[in-house]
């Protein structure tokens, strides 16, 4: 069962990332995309509290690149440097959230209709391409 805070939490979050998807629907709109990151990052630390919030972002000396690059792309985005700063803010959360999509990888590979249809051969020559591209160390170019 949800409290109120995580409920508030749940819905700062979404409607964050909805603002943020509105803006860049609408050309890059600079008044969407900072009010998005205002409510995702207000969302983030009513969710899962300030304490945790901010072991999220500087928990580690790793965490501190994903998070300057975050706020660099927000700063750039106030600034009126919209495509510029959502590119930089993409990364951040991408080096920020890396971990955790690994978790949800997992997860969707478990699951009852998804799973099978993620282990089919095409698919996963599909990943071995991807793996392959990004640099990781055990893949190998599908065949």
């Amino acid at each position: 069962m949800l409290n109120n805070d995580r409920k508030i939490g749940i819905g700062l979050t979404v409607f964050g990332l909805i603002f943020m998807f509105l803006g860049v629907i609408f050309f890059f709109d600079t008044s969407l995309l900072t009010l998005g990151n205002l409510l995702f990052v207000s969302g983030i630390c009513t969710l899962i509290g300030l304490k945790r919030t901010l072991k999220l972002f500087f928990g580690s000396l790793e965490r501190w690149w994903g998070t300057g690059v975050f706020l660099l792309g927000f700063v750039l985005v106030l600034f009126r440097w919209p495509i510029t700063g959502m590119i930089f803010e993409v990364y951040g959360m991408f080096k920020l959230f890396f971990k955790f999509a690994l978790v949800v990888n997992k997860f969707i590979h478990h699951m009852p209709i998804i799973g099978p249809i993620l282990r089919l051969p095409a698919v996963k020559r599909m990943k071995g391409l991807i793996d392959y591209c990004l640099g990781r160390r055990d893949s190998t170019l599908p065949m």
